[in-house]
């Protein structure tokens, strides 16, 4: 080596170590010897190679940090998903990201997000798969992502894959599975998806891995927070439903009382006439005193029926003692009863011929329900009509049913007419008080018998209610939902 060679040699390691102190310092913008192509040459150009690739990896870190310092300002996970999917395309390239979690029996995986720029989705929130046999469990068992680069190809050769089959139909020809290991626990996946093959390499795997744990993290802080607050909603429902509740128990305790002290104040005053000696009633005057009473006495009874079934469904006392019941002869003796009841009004009751045969009924719940789908239907039905009661066999039971001719019933109205406290907007058709109880009552003795009930109805054409009620065939089949209308 001549001295000019030696002196340039030791020039360049002298402009070598003065760029790695400026690499140290992270100044990229190497002014370095490269030549001539010796050792120490390449040397030089393993340094400006260096520059090139820590400046790009220094980029790259940059982006992910803003990426993850704005996925951190959203609180809940929807906001952090919509961030991921607006922002991450400065690191990993995609068509589509869908994120699912691993639900609690460590089985499945449930979809719980996805956004594509494509025009179909067919993997969308709640989709579900199982883990058992898939090739996300690999995913699972290593923490490793795992790269996809040919989703036609690999749905050949394993053609059961059914979500590889649902991503293929959505456009996407490669994916890039990542795994959300939150304490050490893989939670969920990221699916990275594009609708080119051959998107994904180890560079973006790389990139992932570098976010991978603040990711995770973020991911399950939203997720605790979408919790948070889904439960917070709830608990606002349940308190309004509540408050709700509560004024409309309010409001149906002062009807009540009215209800009750009008009636009881008819019987005292007809009791004072039939008393006092100093006046003297026609019989005919006398048995008309006596039918208001007999018909003031059955409105407050049938109103403290109900609030005593009332205070016994809430309280989960209710009692159902199931017997044959000889329906023909029970209905005709509630048509009766009831008949004289309507008369005053001009409403005529008609039972129509009922099969011979017995179901199996609370005798005691069963006369309630009618008596209150009666006096529903003599209530809303103008002066002069005609209510119509009938009974038919079915597979499963018998079917009762109760017919007016009254203004029917609005769809809106259908919706909430067996609803707890629920005034309707129909009117009674002679001043009869209504405190909105009555069918909401008949809907729980219906559905504590096992049986179901229903109203059809068209604005103007009058109302039909119905409700089944098992036979004593179909009890034994019956026995587990009667328990669990008792107990709700």
């Amino acid at each position: 080596m001549t001295t000019d060679e030696y002196l340039l040699c030791d020039q360049r390691i002298q402009l070598y170590s003065e760029a790695v102190h400026r690499l140290r310092k992270g100044h990229y913008d190497l002014d370095v010897p490269t030549a001539p192509a010796d050792e120490i040459g390449r040397l030089g150009q393993a340094l400006c190679d260096l520059a090139h690739a820590l400046e790009a990896r220094d980029r790259e870190q940059h982006v992910l940090d803003q990426i993850t310092t704005r996925m951190n300002s959203g609180l809940l996970l929807d906001e952090i998903l919509e961030t991921i999917y607006r922002d991450f395309r400065e690191a990993i390239p995609y068509n589509r990201i869908g994120l699912a979690f691993i639900e609690d029996d460590r089985q499945t995986a449930r979809s719980y997000w996805a956004k594509s720029d494509q025009p179909v989705l067919r993997i969308a929130k709640n989709y579900t798969g199982r883990l058992a046999g898939s090739s996300l469990t690999t995913i699972v068992d290593t923490g490793q992502p795992r790269i996809l680069n040919d989703l036609l190809e690999y749905l050949a050769k394993k053609p059961g894959s059914a979500s590889t089959s649902l991503i293929v139909a959505e456009g996407m020809r490669s994916s890039l599975t990542c795994p959300l290991i939150f304490d050490g626990i893989t939670t969920g996946f990221i699916f990275f998806s594009s609708t080119q093959p051959n998107t994904y390499a180890d560079l973006h795997v790389d990139i992932f891995k570098r976010i991978a744990q603040q990711l995770a993290m973020i991911v399950e802080k939203g997720r605790l927070a979408s919790e948070i607050t889904a439960q917070k909603t709830a608990i606002e429902k349940q308190n309004e439903e509540l408050r709700r509740l509560d004024q409309l128990k309010n409001t149906f305790l002062g009807v009540a009382a009215h209800d009750l002290r009008s009636p009881i104040g008819t019987i005292q005053m007809a009791a004072r006439l039939l008393i006092d000696s100093s006046r003297r009633l026609a019989p005919e005057d006398q048995q008309s005193v006596l039918e208001d009473i007999v018909r003031q006495t059955h409105h407050v009874l049938t109103l403290l029926d109900n609030l005593l079934n009332v205070a016994q469904i809430e309280a989960g006392k209710l009692q159902i003692e199931r017997a044959p019941v000889e329906l023909s002869r029970f209905l005709d003796e509630t048509v009766r009863r009831h008949s004289n009841l309507a008369a005053p009004k001009g409403t005529r009751i008609r039972l129509e011929t009922v099969p011979t045969g017995q179901g199996m009924a609370d005798s005691l719940r069963l006369r309630q329900m009618l008596d209150n789908l009666i006096s529903n239907a003599v209530k809303y039905s103008p002066p002069g009509s005609l209510v119509t009661v009938s009974a038919q066999r079915l597979q499963s039971g018998w079917q009762v049913n109760v017919e007016d001719e009254g203004p029917g019933i609005t769809a809106e109205d259908q919706e909430r007419v067996f609803q707890d406290f629920t005034r309707l907007s129909a009117k009674p058709t002679a001043g009869e008080r209504s405190t909105g109880l009555g069918l909401a009552v008949t809907r729980r003795l219906v559905e504590a018998h096992g049986g179901q009930i229903g109203v059809d109805s068209e604005p103007g054409r009058g109302s039909r209610f119905w409700f089944t009620l098992p036979d004593d065939i179909a009890e034994k089949k019956n026995a587990r939902a009667v328990e669990e209308a008792i107990g709700s």
